[in-house]
């Protein structure tokens, strides 16, 4: 993501200007920065998880959604593209538009090199504040090694981890399941 050279904007003035862009912007307190685009190793492992996930819940309540869904956090004014959203249950959005979910249950991010700092901090630290988040998942693109943060209270989270050495992903909220060898299936080996 890149800043633009622009003065903070409202959210009115962003949601307005995003709705008109062919590209993907986020909004953190008044900034608004464009989406860089993703690896084949990225997109890959996105698809594959949207594959499972999809399989898995499709005869249920609950929806997948991909990267062009917008989430926004409205307590803190913040909009941003989580590469994988779970929702279950009714769908709410942000405003009449719906293009903008606030209520996932379920949040995934493939880390890159150019936005893991941001997604382990500053915007974990946002997703925790969904009070519709349960599961959050942090997905390696350069290993087999998934991080799975749990809501065990309001303010505690569980961790775990998996690789290809260690197992199956249990993702206990909306009863699915995730292998590794499955998240990975097709993954070009690193240069």
């Amino acid at each position: 993501m890149t800043a633009q050279p622009n003065q903070l904007m409202t959210v009115s003035a962003y949601l307005a200007f995003e709705r008109s862009s062919d590209l993907k912007h986020e909004y953190l307190n008044g900034e608004v920065l464009a989406m860089a685009g993703a690896s084949a190793a990225h997109n890959i492992i996105t698809a594959n998880l949207l594959a499972s996930l999809h399989t898995q819940v499709r005869r249920r309540n609950c929806t997948v959604f991909p990267s062009d869904m917008r989430l926004g956090i409205l307590q803190q004014g913040i909009y941003v593209y989580p590469d994988i959203m779970v929702v279950c249950g009714e769908l709410v959005f942000g405003d009449t538009e719906q293009d903008t979910l606030t209520n996932p249950a379920i949040i995934i991010e493939v880390l890159s090199s150019s936005t893991e700092t941001y997604d382990r901090g500053k915007k974990s630290q946002h997703y925790r504040t969904i009070p519709s988040l349960q599961e959050y998942l942090l997905v390696a693109q350069d290993a087999q090694h998934i991080e799975h943060f749990v809501r065990y209270s309001a303010h505690q989270w569980l961790f775990s981890e998996v690789t290809k050495e260690r197992g199956k992903l249990q993702i206990a909220s909306i009863d699915c399941t995730l292998q590794p060898e499955d998240v990975y299936d097709k993954v070009p080996p690193l240069a």
